[in-house]
This record gives C-alpha cells, sequence and structure tokens, in this order.
C-alpha cells in the first residue's frame, strides 16, 4: 500500500464520486485536464490494484495505491540500451504538451538522442512557434487535450501551414488516436500516454522515416 496525503482544501462530498472521472476538474479553465487522476486509476488497475482515497473538506484530501504482492520476484524484462535506441541527427521536434513535466521529459530525452526541441503549452502558442519556423522543424508532437485550443483544431492548423508536416499525436484515452488521425493524414503516429522514452524515440524515428 501505498499512501499520498496533502493539506490542502479537501475533496467536497458532493464531487467525491465524480474525482476518477476522465476530464472531471474543479480547477478554473485553463488550469487542469481533469485527466490526472482518471490516468493514474487507469495504470493501477493495470497492475491489478485500486485506489482509495478519503477527505475531510478544510483538512486535505488522502488517496491509497493498492497493488497485489507475490509470493517471489516476477519475471523482469531486460532493460534497453541506451545504444539501442534511435537517435536523431539535429531534426528540430517541436513538443506541444500542457503539462509541465511532460514537455520536460521529452525534451531532456530528445536533446539526449541528438534532436533539437521547441516547446509550447497549448494549441495556439504551438501554431505561432510552427508558422514562424515550419521550415526548420522536422515533426510536431502534441497532445490531443489541452487548454485554449484542442489537439483537433491544432492539428488541421498545422497542416494547412505546411502540408508535409509530420506529426505524432499523444493521449491517455485511446479514442482519441482516430480523432487525431480523421483530422490530417499527416499524424502518422499515435503514442499512448503514459509513454516510455523508447516509444517516444521509436515513434518519433519511424515518423521520419
Amino acid at each position: 500500500m501505498l499512501q499520498v496525503e496533502d493539506t490542502g482544501t479537501g475533496i467536497h462530498p458532493d464531487v467525491a464520486d465524480k474525482i476518477f472521472d476522465p476530464f472531471f476538474t474543479t480547477k478554473e479553465p485553463g488550469k487542469g485536464t481533469g485527466l490526472g487522476l482518471s490516468t493514474s486509476l487507469t495504470i493501477v488497475k493495470s497492475h491489478g490494484g485500486h485506489i482509495r482515497a478519503s477527505s475531510v473538506p478544510g483538512q486535505g484530501a488522502s488517496f491509497r495505491i493498492y497493488l497485489p504482492v507475490t509470493a517471489g520476484p516476477g519475471p523482469e524484462s531486460a532493460p534497453v540500451a541506451a545504444a539501442d535506441l534511435p537517435k536523431g541527427a539535429g531534426e528540430t521536434v517541436l513538443v506541444v504538451d500542457d503539462e509541465p513535466a511532460i514537455r520536460l521529459i521529452a525534451q531532456r530525452t530528445l536533446e539526449s538522442r541528438g534532436y533539437r526541441v521547441l516547446l509550447a503549452a497549448d494549441g495556439a502558442e504551438a501554431i505561432a512557434t510552427f508558422r514562424a519556423q515550419y521550415q526548420s522543424i522536422a515533426l510536431v508532437m502534441l497532445d490531443m487535450t489541452m487548454p485554449v485550443l484542442d489537439g483537433v483544431p491544432t492539428i488541421q492548423a498545422l497542416a494547412r501551414i505546411d502540408p508535409t508536416v509530420r506529426i505524432i499525436a499523444a493521449s491517455g484515452i485511446h479514442a482519441n488516436e482516430q480523432a487525431a488521425r480523421a483530422a490530417s493524414p499527416r499524424v502518422t503516429q499515435f503514442i499512448p500516454k503514459p509513454f516510455t522514452a523508447e516509444m517516444l524515440l521509436r515513434a518519433i524515428r519511424q515518423a521520419l522515416a
């Protein structure tokens, strides 16, 4: 059991049964996607576990993550050596995601493998950056669920600016793959969230090829 607590305002009883619903959020528009707890629950369930939440309004919240134990060590997959991961050759990748941590991890991963990285926090920023530098941008990787301007209209705008643009869509919601591919034939790859460095690098190498 892993327990996570905070000392915030707590969860009001009226919304306690909705906190794991995709896209449900009590934050102001543009401040959150409502996918954090939904994604966390999906990950925990994929490992055979579950989450219990408890809260007293005004006294914070507590989440207990329960994972099954095993009688002995389970099978371990061999780690992928860094030397086996695809490398870039100085290509510029525009990473578009409203989550700062994802932008940072993607940037560090790509730069460590020889790519140049540009960052955007939403669709509007991505379009402005792409319009100014599209001739030097080899590929765009973007999240499908963002504030200000969502994934589908962003994809369509990028394709209008440059009909040859290469786009990788990413989302924690599998249904978004169909929406991304329907938005433009320039979406050649889709990676589900959460993704590993290996998944990201191989998707980019395949899209560039």
